[in-house]
């Protein structure tokens, strides 16, 4: 495992305990399919979260990562993770990111339109 790799670890990690932290149960970690990957599937009471975490050097380099053709994999990967398990239909459906910049705290953004 490379450098890169562990840091993006380690993120995913720091954005599990925050999650746990708020109340949410973790679902799933790296979700994939042939569409894309889904770094955290959580749910607290009827809102299921469907979590990109990006992991870069500041706040600013975390956000510059997002991009809408990235929100649209996830959306679809979504839609197949809902369809394996649709207990989850009743429940509200969003789409986070969790910046998790070096040396500062994490940010959770709810509800991430693109």
């Amino acid at each position: 495992m490379n450098s890169t790799e562990r840091k993006g670890y380690l993120g995913e990690f720091i954005a599990v305990l925050l999650l746990r932290i708020k109340g949410y149960r973790i679902l799933a970690r790296r979700y994939k399919t042939v569409c894309g990957e889904i770094d955290i599937v959580a749910q607290r009471r009827d809102v299921v979260a469907f979590v990109e975490v990006k992991s870069r050097k500041s706040l600013e380099k975390c956000c510059d990562a997002i991009n809408a053709k990235q929100m649209g994999r996830i959306r679809r990967t979504s839609e197949i993770f809902l369809s394996k398990n649709p207990r989850l239909s009743s429940c509200f459906i969003r789409y986070d990111v969790i910046l998790t910049p070096r040396r500062r705290l994490p940010r959770h953004l709810e509800n991430v339109s693109m």
